[in-house]
């Protein structure tokens, strides 16, 4: 019987030596079931490994995901890497270090309490003999399945976890060996996919012999509205696919809502409404302000939005694939690779284990980019040109025109505090789709072409996880904080006009955007210090700690200064509810743009496998944020999207990043809770509340461009 305790990915696959191979050279190779995308995680799980095996962690080698050997451990997303594929790597690893102990006992006819283990090598003190794992392979099968038998070291045995280590990654990276884009096949060719001008445009008639003409091109494949190209070289092919349209007729799709107006939009659409908390009574929203004999303040309003955003990768999305044998092999870098192969095997018609999808590192996502329809572009490409490697490469256009962007969101709340300063009334509203249209969630297809081949079928809305599970759209929707009387109602609306899907942090980014601001506003109202009115209303003493932590580090403190251009804001969220802790403090000036100056952040993750790596994820998320915050935002007109270069969409820049200061707080003795989306949602509440502090203006609606700060001057203006 499986023991219990066992994490759920090892109960799911339960073969030890599918995690892990030794070999004769000495080293060993672990098969982790979560992909590298630039957080560092399959370095920080080679650490666990050497860790509960005792050996050096260069010996460690590791295989990236490959749907036919490594475990299926579901997508590498939510901040869950080292929960799921780490907890799933130090039990196996704690059970195949005791397997040897148990055949090195038989073999010196001793006790396993008389062994110990030191870089691999098995020594029995009292006799002085010894013996390694290599030594030992014939004597031990690791084709079983795990049970417990053995625990995981002791938190006071650890050597290698908990220090920062060198990424395993890093050098194949910075030599350019590393990318799916860089992979070269012999015979290989190249392919381009010529899309239709809109979302859901349908091809009416194509004539295909004059591109068939062009110089170099191979081969068209036209299935339904798919149109792919195929050349001996990758400018013939480009230049094919931009000739395309030249010789199609396309029927239009239906229009695109008013980019100008998108929380209307929302508002209107037919929704699906989940309460998702509803304790205690509220107020009647009476306009009219409290008498001096009421004990509360009046119930203020505020309503917050956030246009659709883009993963905006720095590198357009690739695959590479090729069908021979009664086999179709794929290169992608998805991060969802026992999915996405099921996903092509059911559009492809064929079973799934004709199918092997391999990862290889390509541009990082947080969220599904267009990687995944990239691999189905080249499956259905190589399917029909069998025998040879077909190579697809997304342009930047491409990708910012049909990945799956970040939903737009609209958010209502009001509120009002009694005469204690403590919140009497809370009533939240959220709007918007769902937001994992990951290949995989649904019964439907889930990716690109598989909408436009043959007849063509609807992309079936995005769906949300259970919030036990974190949500999607109401991810930290409900706050943390001790409300008496709570209401939180999601509209998960049941149109999609634009191609929408998980994006970094998911709801949480608006969700804390807005909670966090609205704090500020009733801290206000109460006359409250800012740290001190949060802290009032929280009872987890690890929330409370982070914003302590956060102050005594901030060289200036938040609370209303105003002098017209600097400001200093403050905003906390536990990830989830049930993640990691982290609090931050942003200094801002406001000139012709918004500028973010210095961020300090108190970030409580749990367990720390290596301190550098978590720096680096709580840096890259702050600077992210900071993007989606200020820049970033999906542009279109009513048929389709607009933003499709760098000038159009315009990310953070070198030249933009502040200095950041982070605190960890070490938790050795408590379980890992995830790192990399914690500071995604309360970053944009911070600057928000730092610009109300520098200028005494609420910028409710992203990002805070300069035009929608002077929009939110003249609305403060005619309030």
């Amino acid at each position: 019987a499986m023991n219990p305790e066992l994490p759920q990915y090892l109960v799911a696959n339960p073969i030890l030596g599918q995690r892990l191979t030794f070999h004769p050279d000495r080293t060993v190779t672990i098969r982790p079931g979560k992909v590298e995308i630039g957080q560092g995680i399959i370095s920080a799980i080679a650490q666990i490994a050497a860790e509960e095996l005792d050996i050096d962690y260069a010996r460690v080698h590791i295989l990236p995901v490959d749907s036919s050997l490594s475990p299926n451990e579901a997508s590498t997303s939510g901040s869950r890497s080292i929960q799921e594929g780490g907890e799933s790597m130090r039990f196996a690893c704690a059970e195949i270090r005791h397997l040897f102990l148990e055949a090195a006992a038989t073999q010196f006819s001793c006790s396993i309490t008389e062994l110990s283990i030191h870089d691999g090598v098995i020594h029995h003190l009292p006799s002085q003999l010894k013996t390694s794992y290599w030594d030992l392979l014939d004597k031990v099968d690791l084709d079983v399945l795990a049970n417990g038998r053995a625990a995981p070291k002791l938190l006071n045995a650890y050597q290698i976890v908990g220090t920062s280590l060198p990424r395993k990654d890093l050098l194949a990276k910075l030599s350019g060996a590393a990318f799916l884009q860089d992979l070269h096949f012999p015979g290989m060719l190249h392919a381009r996919i010529a899309r239709p001008p809109s979302f859901r445009s349908k091809l009416a008639h194509f004539n295909e012999a004059p591109i068939l003409a062009m110089p170099g091109v191979k081969k068209v494949v036209r299935n339904g509205s798919f149109i792919g190209i195929v050349a001996q070289r990758e400018e013939d092919a480009i230049r094919a696919m931009l000739a395309v349209n030249d010789y199609c007729e396309w029927l239009p799709g239906p229009p695109l809502p008013d980019m100008h107006h998108l929380p209307e939009f929302l508002y209107a659409q037919v929704s699906k409404d989940e309460v998702l908390k509803q304790v205690g009574t509220l107020r009647a929203q009476s306009a009219q302000a409290a008498t001096p004999l009421e004990s509360h303040h009046p119930i203020i309003h505020a309503n917050f939005s956030r246009p659709y955003l883009a993963h905006a990768s720095i590198g357009p999305s690739c695959a590479i694939a090729v069908w021979q044998n009664g086999l179709l092999e794929i290169w992608s870098h998805s991060q969802s690779i026992h999915a996405l192969r099921d996903a092509i095997a059911s559009t492809l018609l064929l079973q799934p284990d004709q199918v092997v999808v391999r990862h290889a590192d390509g541009a990082g996502c947080y969220g599904p980019n267009g990687a995944d329809d990239a691999a189905l572009d080249a499956a259905l490409i190589a399917y029909a040109l069998e025998g040879t490697h077909i190579r697809v490469q997304w342009t930047r256009a491409d990708e910012f025109a049909w990945e799956p962007f970040g939903p737009a969101m609209a958010v209502k709340l009001s509120g009002s505090v009694d005469h204690n300063g403590q919140i009497n009334h809370w009533q939240e509203a959220i709007w918007g789709n769902g937001h994992i249209g990951r290949a995989g969630r649904r019964p439907e297809p889930g990716l690109l072409a598989a909408w436009h081949i043959g007849e063509g079928v609807d992309p079936p809305l995005p769906v949300d996880m259970p919030i036990a599970m974190g949500g999607g759209s109401q991810r930290n929707a409900v706050p943390y904080y001790d409300l008496p009387n709570c209401e939180v109602i999601n509209h998960v609306i049941q149109t999609m006009p634009i191609r929408t899907s998980a994006l970094r942090a998911l709801g949480a980014f608006i969700n804390v955007f807005a909670i966090e601001s609205f704090m500020d506003e009733l801290a206000l109202q109460a006359g409250i210090d800012p740290i001190q009115f949060r802290i009032q209303h929280l009872s987890d003493a690890r929330a409370i700690h982070v914003l302590q932590k956060v102050r005594q580090m901030a060289s200036c403190q938040p609370g209303v200064r105003g002098d017209g251009v600097h400001g200093v804001g403050v905003a906390f969220a536990r990830y989830k509810n049930v993640g990691n802790y982290a609090a931050v403090i942003v200094e801002v000036a406001v000139e012709e743009v918004i500028k973010v100056k210095k961020v300090y952040a108190a970030i409580d993750c749990g367990r720390i496998i290596n301190p550098n790596g978590v720096m680096n994820q709580i840096e890259g998320g702050i600077l992210q944020s900071i993007s989606f915050t200020l820049k970033e935002q999906l542009k279109f007109d009513r048929t389709k999207i607009t933003s499709i270069t760098w000038d159009d969409y315009p990310i953070l820049t070198f030249s933009e990043v502040p200095e950041v200061e982070v605190a960890l707080i070490d938790q050795m003795a408590l379980p890992a809770i995830g790192v990399g989306e914690g500071v995604t949602g309360p970053i944009p509440a911070a600057i928000a509340n730092a610009v109300f502090d520098a200028i005494g203006v609420r910028v409710r609606n992203l990002p805070m461009t300069q035009e929608n700060v002077i929009a939110a001057m003249e609305h403060a203006s005619s309030d």
